[in-house]
């Protein structure tokens, strides 16, 4: 019985949210609002549609619901977007960020708030929804535009901020409050945090490439999908164990699969289960809301949504202008990235949950998100006009400040750019933080790492205290390649440094070598602090990896030439894994794509439906410039890119299509290309496809001519695969290939076909009279 309740409460969720999602899309709303106020509907707190029995297990779907929304957040940013995207767009989103930070704590202190509530609503507000304002440009067809392309840049990373401040706010839960232990452990939150991904990132581009490819060798897709989906789960459950929230785990995995040539198989794989238990996901919250407190809280939302409508767009526009965008740029990116979403919902929930925050933070959240993403399109249409109201109206000493610091910057790029000591270093010290960081991860995560050894093998495995040996020997050889690599890029960079400081001295031949020797001795010393402080601190561990490590200096002294080696290899494979091209038709793999406001010229790109009427015809034949002055600049299709396709291309379903032209131009384009009549022909036949014999009879009316004049494949949808003629058997004919009496014909078709085929062969010609 209660397997029938759940099955109801599920399908009362799924059929309202599909309803009330369907009305909002309707009248031009995110579907993410209808999702909300279904959950508001179906929830307890509306005692009189209250149609959900047992909010407790759709909460539980709600997780699984999480997982999968994390894991296509992780999808959409892979390490090679943000490697396109760059250190400068990362500095703006941080940049923001930080501004936003200090503005919400200000207001929570203006409403009288404690430190902890003025966290929790800084972390909320500080981190926009890069799936909302992703179809906001979409449906306002400002998404190829260069103000766009920065708000989608920039939301996209403040995912990464969204997952550092979950980690601190979950510390925060654990500790209790935000007060002075709080802030002691922020740090150490952060460098565990950092750890624990760079080990889970380094150890998932090792092992998950690899994997998914045996998987598709030897696995059917429906046991892929299964495998993957498992080791979906394992992580998520792994990142909680490690003492964070699901949503890392998935959104880290995410990540890694974005960098694999399984990517778009995945998605498609998993997009299914991602929309519905997405729409759980955001019903619940929903659920979790008190329709009368919502009311009731209808003041503090509107002032908080005016507050995020005017701070958000001042936050990243600063951000922007740090890094050298020119004002209307930035000013315009920042209206569009007002509205805020799923990790809001996430860092809500976790307050409310632990009771650190009271529970008005749920409505408001919702609220707030509601309202922000309802105002977002309507002033993005009119940022334009926006931004040149407020830049007309600025004070000139800004607008000189602006313009001094953006040449100073220019400048600074153009001289660091030049520099080849920055050009030859900058790689090696990345290396060497990111090493550093997998190995602390290992060390940091040991405790919890032996725990599920012994749980697995138990204490005694093989000897006394075997399983405990056994797990810090190979912990040991597991991080002697790092630890080899980060030894071999601070010897390179000491030699590097010793070479350009003695330039030009008259004793450089003598003074490299001291140098050079100095900084490998400072470098050294500063490892050895580090290992002291992140090795574990109990006494067995302690000899253990003592023990480990002199097998580990004699393992190094014998195998030297081998581990270079090694090292080398890994380099070049995880190099060349985060540069592969990625040719999706994104701003930051198409810099052509760029907006001519000169020449009224706009882009919109459009997805064809499965059932479209346009499918399987050419460009030529669809013939959009004249029918409606626009043209198709480029096709993308299962993530590759086709930029300025020719006209015999042939449009497929879920082509993504870009169209250029004036707005109502590309507005109409899009309009004919979505259209479904329904009216599409037969179904395919590929699945009654049979071969099938026939002999030409000597009155046929094939005899003496030749494959290309008969043409079977275009006048009876007939393939002849091979001709067996008396002891010869021709495979694969040519046109040029001449039939005659007896000819045993091997014929490729459905039966409809071949019967079709096979009459005509047989007719006997019409007598004269």
């Amino acid at each position: 019985m209660h397997g029938i309740l759940f099955i109801q409460d599920l399908a009362v969720i799924l059929v309202v949210a599909g309803a009330v999602g369907w009305l909002c899309q309707r009248i031009g709303l995110s579907i993410v609002v209808g999702f909300l106020a279904a959950g508001i509907l179906v929830g307890p707190g509306m005692p009189y549609f209250a149609l959900v029995s047992d909010v407790g297990r759709i909460e539980t779907l709600a997780q699984v619901g999480l997982v999968f929304l994390m894991f296509s957040i992780g999808l959409r940013l892979s390490l090679r977007k943000l490697r396109r995207l760059g250190l400068p767009i990362l500095a703006a989103a941080l940049g923001g960020s930080v501004a936003m930070y200090y503005l919400s704590r200000l207001l929570a202190a203006a409403l009288g708030w404690n430190s902890t509530e003025g966290l929790f609503l800084a972390g909320m507000l500080m981190i926009s929804s890069s799936s909302i304002i992703g179809k906001i440009l979409h449906e306002t067809g400002l998404n190829h535009e260069r103000a766009g392309q920065l708000a989608l840049g920039v939301s996209i990373l403040e995912d990464v901020v969204a997952v550092v401040m979950l980690a601190l706010l979950e510390s925060v839960v654990v500790l209790g409050g935000a007060g002075a232990r709080h802030a002691s452990e922020a740090g150490t939150t952060l460098l565990h945090l950092g750890a624990f991904v760079a080990m889970v990132g380094i150890a998932g581009l090792i092992i998950v490439p690899w994997l998914l490819k045996r998987m598709s060798v030897s696995m059917d897709e429906e046991l892929q999908t299964l495998g993957l989906a498992a080791l979906l789960f394992g992580l998520a459950i792994l990142a909680q164990k490690a003492g964070y929230s699901l949503a890392l785990g998935a959104f880290l995995l995410g990540i890694i699969v974005a960098e694999t040539p399984h990517r778009h198989q995945v998605e498609r794989a998993f997009e299914g289960m991602r929309d519905v238990f997405s729409a759980v996901f955001f019903v619940a919250i929903g659920m979790q809301i008190d329709g009368h407190e919502l009311i009731m809280a209808g003041g503090l939302i509107a002032g908080v949504a005016a507050f995020t409508l005017v701070a958000r767009p001042l936050a990243v526009t600063a951000g922007l202008c740090l890094i050298g965008v020119p004002a209307r740029d930035g000013l315009r990116a920042g209206i569009m990235t007002a509205p805020i979403g799923e990790f809001s919902f996430v860092i809500a929930q976790l307050g409310v949950g632990a009771a650190v925050v009271p529970s008005r933070f749920y409505p408001l959240v919702v609220g707030v998100s509601l309202l922000t993403t309802l105002v977002t399109p309507f002033v993005a249409r009119r940022s334009e006009r926006i931004a040149s109201v407020i830049l007309d109206r600025q004070p000139g000493w800004l607008r000189d400040w602006l313009r001094y610091y953006q040449d100073w910057l220019e400048r600074f790029t153009r001289q660091r750019s030049r520099s080849p000591l920055w050009q030859l270093s900058r790689k090696r010290f990345a290396q060497i933080g990111i090493e550093m960081l997998f190995v602390s991860g290992l060390l940091v995560f040991s405790r919890e790492l032996y725990a599920a050894v012994e749980g697995w093998l138990g204490r005694d495995w093989l000897f006394p205290s075997g399983a405990q040996v056994a797990f810090w020997l190979l912990l040991t050889i597991a991080i002697l390649l790092p630890l080899f690599a980060i030894w071999r890029n601070c010897s390179a960079l000491a030699l590097l440094f010793a070479q350009v400081s003695t330039s030009g001295h008259p004793r450089a031949k003598q003074f490299a070598p001291v140098v050079e020797t100095g900084l490998k001795i400072v470098a050294g010393s500063a490892l050895t602090v580090w290992l002291i402080a992140v090795v574990p601190a109990e006494d067995t561990a302690r000899w253990l990896l003592l023990v480990s490590a002199c097998v580990a200096v004699a393992a190094v002294v014998l195998l030297r030439r081998r581990l270079i080696y090694w090292h080398c290899v890994l380099e070049v494979e995880i190099k060349n894994m985060i540069q592969t091209s990625d040719s999706k038709m994104t701003s930051t793999t198409a810099p052509w794509l760029g907006r001519h406001p000169d020449w009224d010229l706009h882009m919109v790109d459009c997805t064809l439906p499965d059932l479209a009427d346009c499918q399987g015809r050419t460009i030529a034949e669809l013939d959009l410039r004249a029918r409606f002055g626009c043209s198709v600049v480029g096709i993308e299709r299962q993530g590759f890119m086709i930029p300025l396709p020719p006209r015999e291309s042939v449009l497929y379903p879920r082509d993504k299509v870009l169209l250029m032209g004036t707005m109502g131009q590309v507005r109409a384009g899009q309009a004919f290309l979505g259209g479904v009549s329904g009216n599409l022909g037969t179904d395919s036949l590929f699945e009654e496809v049979r071969m099938e014999s026939l002999t030409v009879p000597g009155w046929s009316n094939a005899c003496g001519r030749a494959l290309g004049e008969i043409s079977p494949a275009r006048s009876h949808g007939v393939q002849i695969a091979g001709i067996h003629r008396a002891e010869v058997r021709i495979l694969n004919p040519g046109a040029q290939e001449t039939l005659r009496p007896g000819d045993e014909l091997l014929t490729l078709g459905a039966p409809a076909q071949i019967r079709e085929f096979r009459a005509w062969l047989t007719e006997r010609p019409a007598q004269d009279d």
